[in-house]
């Protein structure tokens, strides 16, 4: 067995070290605890100002509820605390504003589209409102259900001539009852439809399926 004697000099400055209990310190390559950590906070920073652009784009086409906006920042990389702060933050600006979209819809499938009140109550739900501004909102609705159910009847009728009653009075119906109105307003709607229709003399006899 070989056997190295250490140097006298080496000898005592090793007693010394034994003596103190020091260990030598090592230095990992890379960045320190402090850099890093102030790397961390950077990327979070990006991250939050690209959800927020991102957030802005989808608002610069429609608008937004909150549970789409919450949505929406959710299937990024940011944390929870930090969808909720732009969330609020959003809502302090008016850029999201659940009272203006039920205005929005009200006007758009309403007066635009001819729904009912219950078939725009339906497309508020889906877009995320809250019960009782839905509820708020449809009480607001003018109560004209059955002149604009029989408007739309009139309008439809005009595009079935070759139909038999049966077959038109089943179209119209279903036709009505997507359109959210409620059945007995649909019933009169349909009957209205009809008699306009044998009152200008353009009744089929030809029954289509």
């Amino acid at each position: 067995m070989v056997h190295f004697e250490p140097s006298p000099g080496k000898a005592a400055a090793g007693s010394a070290a034994d003596r103190d209990g020091l260990a030598p310190v090592t230095y990992l390559p890379g960045a320190s605890p402090a850099e890093q950590a102030d790397d961390a906070v950077e990327d979070a920073a990006e991250e939050r100002e690209q959800a927020e652009k991102m957030l802005l784009q989808r608002l610069r086409g429609r608008s937004l509820s909150v549970i789409e906006a919450q949505k929406l920042l959710r299937s990024t990389d940011i944390d929870e605390e930090a969808v909720q702060e732009i969330l609020e933050r959003f809502a302090e600006l008016h850029y999201l504003d659940e009272e203006k979209l039920a205005d929005q819809i009200m006007h758009s499938h309403h007066e635009r589209k001819g729904l009912g009140r219950s078939g725009v109550a339906a497309e508020m739900r889906q877009r995320g409102l809250d019960a009782e501004l839905i509820a708020e909102k449809i009480d607001e609705m003018p109560d004209d259900e059955a002149e604009r159910a029989t408007e739309l009847a009139l309008k439809r009728v005009q595009q079935l001539d070759r139909f038999d009653d049966a077959t038109i009075d089943r179209r119209l119906t279903g036709f009505l009852m997507r359109k959210g109105y409620a059945s007995s307003v649909v019933r009169d709607a349909v009957k209205a439809a009809l008699a306009s229709r044998r009152g200008s003399g353009r009744v089929s006899t030809v029954r289509f399926r």
